[in-house]
Order: structure tokens, then C-alpha cells, then sequence
């Protein structure tokens, strides 16, 4: 009898920790899902840049290291994305991405102030178009960086509750870090102006 209660008590406590174990990759996998919304539309995003800058440039001849900043910027953003899409647990690859998203940002708040100084190129169909396209996909990366945010909180208050953060530690579920743009411009709304 003694034996058979022991048994018991050793399945309920695998069973607790089995338990413990799943909610640890049910956060996880969140956060990844998470994270792969910001993919989406940061891939709508870098999409939309290069047509912008095209279009820019029959009226902004002039303003050539804007528009190479621009792309300069996309290109080093695509990379950072990329890695760290490969790896949504790095946090060295989380802050290179939120670095490069920076950059990103405030060239392209140069550009589109100085395209304020073009009244033709304020008035072109296509580039009002891009810029519109451009903002809303600017709210919707906002949106998925704060949904892909909440999910780290979840999963990482989640891990380090007792006694999760013995499974967590064992079974190597890492801290997870969140998305924060470092650059206080880049947190700026894209300004659509025409």
C-alpha cells in the first residue's frame, strides 16, 4: 500500500511538472506567433520602400543621400529582421533589429520631410498613395510589435513564477526580450503630408 501511494505521489508530481512544462511552450510559442505578425508586416514595409524611394527620385535628383540613407537603412533593417526572425529568443539579435528599425524609421522621417519641400512630388497619385500605404503599415508593425510585447511579458512572468523557473532553467526556456525601438524618433508616427 505504502508503495503504491508512493507511486502516486510521484506520478502527481511528474504530472504537475508536465503541466509546468506545457504552459512554458504554449507562452513560447506565442511569442514566436507573435513576432512572426511583426515579420509580416515588416516585410509589407520593406516592400514599400523601394517603390517610394523610386518614385522620389524623378523629383528629388538632388537629394541623393537621403535616398541611399533610405535604402541603406531598409537593407541593414531586411538583415537584422531576418536573424532575428531565425532566432526570436536572441536577445542580441532582438536589440540589432530594434537598432535597425531605428535607423530605419528616422531616414525615413527624412525623407518624408524633405519631400515636404517638393510641392510635385506631394502631389504625385503614386507617392500619396505610398505614403498612405506606408502609414498604415507603419500602425500595424505598432500593433504587432505591442501584441508580440505582451506575449514576452506573458511567457516571461510565466517562467519566472515558482516553481516554473526550475523547468524553465532545465529545460532551456531563456528569458525572452521584447521589441523596443531605441531611437525616441523612430517611436514617431510616420507624418503623411499632402
Amino acid at each position: 500500500m505504502g508503495l503504491l501511494l508512493f507511486v502516486g505521489v510521484l506520478a502527481l508530481i511528474a504530472w504537475f511538472f508536465v503541466g509546468i512544462f506545457n504552459r512554458l511552450v504554449t507562452h513560447r510559442n506565442r511569442f514566436k506567433n507573435a513576432f512572426a505578425q511583426i515579420d509580416v508586416q515588416l516585410q509589407r514595409r520593406y516592400e514599400l520602400i523601394p517603390n517610394l524611394v523610386e518614385t522620389a527620385k524623378a523629383y528629388m535628383a538632388h537629394e541623393k543621400e537621403t535616398l541611399t540613407n533610405v535604402i541603406a537603412a531598409r537593407s541593414q533593417a531586411v538583415s537584422a529582421e531576418k536573424a532575428a526572425a531565425a532566432a526570436v529568443e536572441d536577445p542580441g539579435k532582438m536589440a540589432l533589429l530594434a537598432q535597425a528599425e531605428g535607423v530605419l524609421g528616422a531616414s525615413l522621417g527624412r525623407l518624408l520631410a524633405v519631400s515636404e519641400n517638393y510641392p510635385d512630388l506631394k502631389a504625385n497619385e503614386t507617392m500619396q498613395q505610398l505614403m498612405e500605404e506606408l502609414a498604415s503599415t507603419e500602425n500595424r508593425v505598432g500593433f504587432a510589435r505591442q501584441a508580440f510585447n505582451d506575449a514576452v511579458m506573458e511567457y516571461n512572468i510565466h517562467r519566472e513564477k515558482f516553481p516554473n523557473f526550475f523547468v524553465a532553467g532545465a529545460f532551456g526556456f531563456p528569458q525572452a526580450t521584447q521589441l523596443q525601438i531605441p531611437n525616441i524618433e523612430a517611436r514617431q508616427p510616420v507624418r503623411v503630408g499632402f
